[in-house]
């Protein structure tokens, strides 16, 4: 049983314990009913200083459909923040009204800084280029589903790796399950950073392979993980149009790939998956997103000690 506390980072549970949350996710999603009044009574704070749509509501709706309810903003000029007000100070208030806040803001660590000042749980939905540790059970959760196994997977990574804090967090967590390797795709500038690579490695048996080319990979992939190049990371623009499209996913690409091959991806795209791979079977990311609100609902409900 998961201890009453915070989620900043994927190793902030154990195996067992991530296991067990993935366990609960599929017996939420087989049999809604038996869990719909679990959080009656208990409130739920999403604070949300930067921009987004499954992340947010899907935890709205995961504590709407555990019968609990919902403060909080997606629009941080709306409150005292736009007066001044420091986060911490934020914390400690909304912590004064809810019972879990979820907390998704552009300055890495500021999840961490934010579980210091608050009396209730604190779950990171995004703390900069750092990590997504949420995003990473809704990952592991539609592997475990699709594939039946979190281990013996070669997985490639393909694109903004250096900004991508969907990409950190899978890769830490990846690397606690057996014989799993990681090959990195990108170019030189989005290179994944080298303390990711050197945290996954230690005490673990994973191989690493970094590439420029999806193509000269894509056949020997269990799963294709795709990312977006991230305008809202790079302070230059014409260095974003340079690389905005580095890697197109297409059907023509996906023709060397396994049949049973996975493309996940985090969302949004903006072009870096054709929309006509939406229709291919080996297409996942949207089942990944509604996969997500029922690893959030089980994180919820172990985070609250209500199960």
């Amino acid at each position: 049983m998961i201890k009453v506390r915070d989620l900043i980072d994927p190793t902030d549970f154990s195996t067992d314990e991530i296991n067990e949350i993935l366990i609960l996710a599929q017996d939420m999603e087989k049999n809604p009913e038996r869990y719909s009044n679990l959080c009656s009574g208990k409130i739920l704070a999403a604070l949300f200083y930067e921009p987004s749509t499954r992340t947010r509501l899907s935890f709205e709706a995961a504590m709407l459909r555990l019968g609990g309810r919902i403060i909080g903003f997606s629009e941080p000029n709306s409150t005292s923040i736009s007066k001044g007000e420091s986060l911490e100070d934020t914390i400690k208030i909304i912590s004064c009204y809810s019972d879990i806040i979820a907390i998704r803001h552009p300055q890495e660590g500021s999840a961490k800084r934010a579980s210091l000042y608050s009396d209730v749980p604190v779950i990171n939905a995004g703390d900069g280029a750092n990590q997504h540790p949420t995003q990473t059970l809704t990952d592991l959760s539609t592997i475990q589903n699709l594939k039946g196994r979190l281990s013996n997977l070669t997985v490639g990574l393909c694109g903004d790796l250096k900004f991508g804090r969907t990409v950190h967090s899978l890769i830490k967590a990846l690397s606690r399950y057996s014989n799993n390797k990681i090959i990195l795709i990108s170019p030189d500038e989005l290179k994944i950073p080298d303390y990711i690579k050197e945290e996954a490695l230690k005490n673990t048996s994973m191989e690493i392979q970094e590439v420029k080319s999806l193509e000269e990979v894509i056949d020997n992939l269990d799963i294709l993980y795709m990312t977006r190049i991230q305008k809202e990371r790079f302070s230059s623009e014409e260095e974003y149009l340079r690389l905005k499209d580095s890697y197109i996913l297409t059907k023509e690409k996906l023709k060397n790939a396994k049949d049973d091959m996975l493309v996940l991806h985090p969302l949004p795209r903006v072009n870096e998956i054709h929309p006509e791979i939406d229709l291919d079977k080996r297409a996942a990311y949207f089942k990944q997103a509604r996969y997500g609100m029922y690893v959030r609902m089980a994180l919820i409900s172990k985070l609250l000690g209500v199960i």
